[in-house]
């Protein structure tokens, strides 16, 4: 299993639920029940990474529980508390007209009048919308440090260009 490159996070192991070792599940999948159908689901368990044998899954209070096999018991399993569940990047789906989160980081990012205000260090999800967290340059105009720009194609975001590292935005640099 260790020839896998470059791993994605896509979940991770909450608390143990009951005392026969299963775990609560945290999906961070758009359709969170597609956790499940990623083969193989890995973990970096003692140092190594190794695939994760669900044997059984459901739907528990908005949540998912699993039981992992060999994990046959409360105290087995509290070792997985809080890892993370990886999955190669080949697995991921191709996207037609939308991006992973994972792209946008490390992309430049311009006003539609060329003003570098600087670089996308991470997202967030509000609810209603995903933002760019956006590193300003240290020499920023406006004394920037950090701006916060929502994805909103069209209206906020004109262009991605991922090939090219480049997001182009209709926003105000003092703003």
């Amino acid at each position: 299993m260790s020839n896998i490159a470059e791993p994605i996070v896509i979940g991770k192991f909450g608390a143990v639920h009951g005392i026969k070792g299963w775990l609560k599940i945290h999906s961070y999948t758009d359709d969170a029940e597609s956790i499940f159908q990623y083969q193989p689901l890995l973990m970096k368990y003692q140092g190594q990474l190794q695939a994760v044998n669900i044997t059984e899954w459901k739907r528990h209070s908005g949540t998912f529980v699993a039981k992992i096999k060999s994990f046959d018991v409360r105290e087995e399993s509290q070792a997985l508390v809080g890892i993370e569940l990886l999955v190669s990047e080949e697995e991921l789906p191709e996207l037609e007209d939308d991006f992973y989160w994972r792209d946008l980081i490390g992309c430049q990012v311009h006003t539609d009048q060329g003003y570098h205000l600087g670089v996308v260090t991470d997202m967030m999800e509000t609810g209603s919308k995903d933002v760019l967290v956006v590193k300003a340059n240290s020499n920023d105009a406006f004394g920037q440090k950090e701006r916060l720009i929502p994805f909103i194609k069209e209206q906020v975001v004109s262009n991605v260009d991922i090939a090219g590292k480049l997001i182009t935005v209709n926003w105000e640099p003092d703003f």
